[in-house]
Parts: C-alpha cells; sequence; structure tokens
C-alpha cells in the first residue's frame, strides 16, 4: 500500500486507546465514517486512515504524576493514504502531525514509508563515504573543531584560528552556527579566506582538511548563495535546518549544487525534548534529516554539556547509517566533548562518525594546536586498544588534556 505509517506514544486519560487511535484516523484524514451513506463510504474508503496496531504500556506512577491524572499509555501506529498529500515534508508532517502536535500528551516516534514515497526523497548527496574521499581518511572517526568567539572579530582573527585548528590535525573545521554575514566578514570573503588558508596547510604540511562555511539568510536567496559558494571553492555547507525546515534543505540537495551539506540541530530542540509531545529524537536528527539529504547530522551526545539519553544517541546514529536505499549520513555527536571521551564516542558511535569539539580544542592549557594534537593522539590510542593514561605517558598534550577534564576509560 501506498503510505505513511506514523508510530505514536499516546498518553490518554479517557484510558481508551482504541478509540483514541481511531479519532486520530478518522480526524487526521476523512473526519467521519460510521455516520456517511454506503456511497460515500465507498468513495472514501481510499482515503480513510487506518488504525495499523496498539501496543498498551505499563501503567507508570511517575508519569501520572506530573500529568496530574491516571493516563493508559500505548504505541499506536496508523497508516495515513498517500492519495491525501502530495509527496513532501510539508504535506506528510502536516497530515500525520499538524494539529494533532498541539494536544500535548501525543509524541511522534515514528515514520514508516512506502518505496513509492521514499523514492521522492534524494538522500545525501555524498554520504560517510563521499565524505571521507575529500579528506583522504578512512580508517578513523574523523575530528572537527569549531570557530569560536569569532563574532565581532574581522577577517584575519578567523584566518588564523583556522590555521591554527588545522595544524593541530583536524580534519573538518565548522562556522558557529551563530556566525552570519556580516561585514566583518563576509560569507564569500569568508570561503575565499579559508579556502587560501587550507590550501596553504595542506602545500606545507600535506594535511588535507575542509571548512564548513554557513549558509544563511532570507530562504529565496539561498540557492543563488549556495551556487556561488561553490564557484568560490567551497567544499562543505553548514546549514541550521530547523530554523528553515526539512523542505529547504531537499530543496538544496535536489538543486544539485555539489557541496556537502552539514546539518546543525539549532532548534530542533523545540520539537524533540519531551517525553510527552514533539518528535523522537531519531526520527527528527536521524531518519528524516538522512532523507532530506543532509551528507552530516550533528545532535546531542550522550555525556556532553547539552546530553540527551544514550539511547535516543545511538537511535539517531542507527538511522543515519542503517542500510538503506540513501548514501549513509555520517553521525556527529556534539557538545562538551574533550579528549577523554574519545573511548566512549568510538565505543558507541564507531570509526564511520565525526568527533567535534569546540571547548575541548580551544581550552586546551598549550592552545588550540595543542588541542587538536591531544584529540588525535586520543583516536589513535583507542584504535590500537590503548588506555588514554597509557598514551597519555608519551604524549603532552593528551596528558594536559586529561589533567584537565579527566578520561572515561572503556573496559570491553
Amino acid at each position: 500500500m501506498n503510505a505513511v505509517k506514523a508510530t505514536y506514544l499516546i498518553h490518554d486519560s479517557k484510558l481508551d486507546l482504541a478509540k483514541k487511535a481511531e479519532g486520530i484516523a478518522l480526524g487526521l484524514t476523512i473526519g467521519s465514517w460510521t455516520d456517511l451513506p454506503q456511497l460515500e463510504q465507498e468513495q472514501l474508503k481510499k482515503h480513510k486512515g487506518e488504525v495499523i496496531s496498539i501496543e498498551e504500556l505499563a501503567q507508570d506512577s511517575r508519569i501520572d504524576d506530573y500529568l496530574g491524572k491516571n493516563v493508559k499509555r500505548g504505541l499506536v501506529t496508523i497508516s495515513y493514504p498517500a492519495a491525501n498529500f502530495s509527496q513532501d515534508f510539508p504535506a506528510i508532517l502536516t497530515t500525520v502531525f499538524g494539529k494533532l502536535s498541539l494536544d500535548g500528551e501525543i509524541k511522534l516516534m515514528d515514520l514508516e514509508f512506502s518505496n513509492e514515497i521514499k523514492s521522492s526523497f534524494p538522500g545525501p548527496s555524498f554520504g560517510i563515504e563521499g565524505i571521507r574521499s575529500k579528506v583522504g581518511v578512512y580508517d578513523r572517526p574523523l575530528l572537527m573543531s569549531i570557530f569560536k568567539g569569532v563574532i565581532g572579530r574581522d577577517l584575519s582573527y578567523l584566518k588564523d584560528q583556522l590555521r591554527q585548528q588545522v595544524l593541530g590535525g583536524v580534519d573538518l573545521v565548522k562556522d558557529d552556527e551563530i556566525l552570519f554575514d556580516n561585514p566583518l566578514i563576509p560569507f564569500e570573503e569568508r570561503v575565499k579566506s579559508g579556502k587560501a588558508v587550507l590550501k596553504d596547510v595542506f602545500e606545507k604540511t600535506g594535511h588535507r582538511a575542509l571548512y564548513a562555511v554557513n549558509l544563511s539568510g532570507k530562504t529565496f536567496e539561498l540557492l543563488d548563495k549556495a551556487k556561488r559558494a561553490k564557484e568560490l571553492g567551497a567544499e562543505v555547507l553548514l546549514f541550521n535546518v530547523f530554523a528553515y525546515g526539512l523542505d529547504v534543505l531537499q530543496s538544496l540537495v535536489e538543486a544539485k549544487i555539489e557541496l556537502p551539506i552539514m546539518a546543525h540541530p539549532a532548534v530542533s530542540g523545540a520539537l524533540t525534548p519531551s517525553e510527552f509531545y514533539g518528535i523522537h529524537n531519531p526520527l527528527l536528527l536521524g531518519k528524516l534529516l538522512r532523507y532530506a539529504g543532509a551528507d552530516f547530522s550533528l545532535f546531542p551526545s550522550p555525556y556532553g554539556s547539552v546530553a540527551i539519553k544514550r539511547e535516543e544517541a545511538l537511535g539517531i546514529a542507527n538511522e543515519l547509517t542503517k542500510d538503506d536505499q540513501f548514501n549513509k549520513t555520517i553521525p556527529v555527536p556534539s557538545a562538551g566533548i574533550h579528549p577523554g571521551l574519545v573511548p566512549l564516542l568510538i565505543r558507541d558511535f564507531g570509526k564511520d562518525s565525526i568527533i567535534n569539539a569546540g571547548g575541548g580544542v580551544h581550552g586546551h592549557p598549550d592552545g588550540v594546536i595543542a588541542g587538536g594534537r591531544a584529540f588525535r593522539a586520543a583516536i589513535e590510542a583507542v584504535l590500537e586498544g590503548r588506555t588514554l593514561q597509557e598514551a597519555a605517558k608519551n604524549d603532552d598534550a593528551l596528558q594536559k588534556a586529561i589533567n584537565l577534564w579527566g578520561t572515561v576509560e572503556v573496559t570491553q
């Protein structure tokens, strides 16, 4: 059947999940059923939502206390016929969760698309293998760092920061998501200067790195701006997807600008944190970003400064990388990452991921170059089966990072 199946976590105070589910299935499709004449039922049958399954969950007194009432909890799956909507994210999300998102006690957990609908999405243009080929690194997690404190600074400051980070051995450097076009460091100048710095470092050291420049501005200007970035030599675009919408990301991908797009999760936190309402993280930051075409997906790690539950972070990574018809999106667990967390990062997210650090690079006691080298030493140690404490005996940069932030060793 050509349809989208939506799975919801429902908290029903009327204690009748079947009735609640049927009300959703009808309310988001044809509105009513039993009161319709037989002829109209036949005419509308192909548009009617269908309850596929209801899985009742155990009662939880903590949830009842929080909501101030007794509720019946359950996972409900409803199928929405493709005849009801155009095959795009705005139409699909409005159909399955538009007015329902206002309920306050229903969370959208997953969407399952028929093959016909899935074929209308592009998926990543480059994916993990395409990103790896750009930097020539295939046997370890990639290392990324972030510009810090560049607002109000000029282009020379940004160029110096970029150079220092790349000399430390990072593979990618991204703009801060709050760095927009401004007279001190205009978008086009950032692209040109970044290209020149990376070229110079490569010629002197042989280390190849990428710079992700923040694509921002009014929606109808984005495509021209992205094309101009490509002309000027940009190699990656950072994009605040949820400030614009998934469909804008998809449109950029389908325009074939031939640049990988790094999806930042800014604003997504307005949709995902609650266990009672909103959208499940693995769906929003995993499956939907991959379908829309993100080559990278940044999301909170389970153990950083803006942490999410470990099972949700792993769920995001699984949606980004499991076998599918699309290229794989590279997972980028982020926030509060320092060298001492590298064993956890590699255990949980594997080699096909990016270790993303801001303060963990810039805050190193010996400066940014040492910060990058400490991460590279930590990655090498973990892949060789050594503890960080052992590796730090012969690596001063790693030792100082451990002294400052500590370490979490992983035993297999």
